[in-house]
């Protein structure tokens, strides 16, 4: 068991704080982990995007594969991505083999099986693009509807289009049907039944806040315009009229950072961050951070809390950076509140005091 003690120091822009915080290094040799959910309180499943399933046992680091039977493409940003467990049911969001290299942002379901599980599919975005981009597929279950990400796979205005998946904000049914109050059903006839929001561009960032019932976004922009904000059902944040702040990679002008009949996001970053997983924490270890947001980073490696009210940005504060490389996926372990982390160079820590 390798621990690592840091003393770090936590930004705050205005005034520069410490806080003794202590790592442990769980697991190394993961091959580009993607997500993990907690089965109890020792066990954890972790997706690869190279597409294993696993799951390792946090006290004596044993750690075994799931076989499973999806038809995966890990091309570009694609692969198995989130995993989220709930109530004996695991579901996956992954890059779907569509034929003819077109791929899906698509969610199967199965029974928990520490051996082999048997997956269905309940969601796969329409239409299928020849794309390696923009998948979104993060996870998250509100009062028995799964929300699912779904990015715009690089082609823009089609966050603007609510006749098709790309580019949205997904719920349904945990069996894959259709809630009878999504738009289409309260005055969005045109909409796609499954869609609750339109207008994002690569959102890898979902989170259910314990405190105000509310699902919390993270979404990267193009070159500046990542932003945090709220889920909200028949609203669009505006990809791609909107830049956000940012602007194409080639430096042209996308459009404004936000203009009314938009949904506002509570925080920006220009330049980008490469904002990932979010969570708003809850525990006892760091209680002090209760009801705030975690933000994790790829670009700069760094951890930041987001401190907000009433959907309005209050301030942000750095935890750490470049200390465990890009950050990928974070989860709070509910019985002690401490921290866990996955980072793209295959490892797994814990962050605790």
């Amino acid at each position: 068991m390798k621990k690592i003690f840091l003393f770090l120091f936590l930004f705050n822009f205005s005034n520069l704080y410490s806080l003794d915080i202590k790592f442990e290094k769980i697991f190394d040799d993961l091959n580009k982990p993607w997500s993990m959910s907690f089965i109890d309180k020792q066990n954890v499943i972790i997706t690869e995007k190279t597409g294993k399933l696993l799951i390792l046992n946090l006290r004596n680091k044993d750690i075994n594969e799931i076989k499973h039977e999806l038809s995966i493409i890990s091309l570009g940003q694609g692969g198995l991505l989130d995993v989220l467990y709930d109530k004996g049911q695991v579901y996956v969001s992954y890059s779907e083999n569509r034929g003819n290299w077109e791929t899906s942002t698509s969610v199967a379901k199965g029974n928990f099986d520490k051996e082999n599980i048997k997956f269905k599919n309940i969601f796969r975005a329409e239409p299928p693009i020849d794309s390696g981009y923009h998948f979104g597929s993060r996870l998250v279950i509100k009062d028995n509807h799964l929300y699912i990400t779904a990015g715009e796979r690089g082609q823009g205005m089609i966050a603007q289009d609510f006749t098709k998946h790309p580019g949205s904000i997904i719920r349904i049914n945990l069996d894959g049907s259709i809630p009878n109050d999504n738009p289409k059903y309260k005055g969005k006839m045109s909409w796609r039944p499954e869609i609750f929001q339109i207008g994002v561009r690569n959102p890898q960032g979902i989170a259910l806040s314990p405190y105000d019932n509310k699902i919390y976004l993270s979404n990267h922009g193009a070159k500046g315009g990542d932003w945090f904000g709220v889920a909200r059902i028949g609203e669009n944040y505006g990809w791609k009229i909107l830049g956000w702040g940012g602007t194409n990679y080639s430096g042209t002008k996308i459009g404004p950072k936000w203009k009314p009949g938009f949904s506002k996001a509570i925080k920006y970053w220009v330049p980008s961050i490469a904002v990932s997983a979010i969570t708003i924490y809850k525990g006892e270890t760091f209680k002090e951070w209760n009801g705030e947001a975690l933000v994790t980073s790829l670009k700069d490696q760094s951890l930041r809390k987001i401190k907000f009210k009433d959907n309005k940005f209050l301030n942000e504060e750095i935890i750490f950076k470049g200390n465990i490389g890009r950050i990928r996926d974070i989860k709070i372990h509910k019985e002690t509140g401490d921290l866990y982390m996955l980072s793209d160079n295959g490892s797994l820590w814990r962050m605790y005091k």
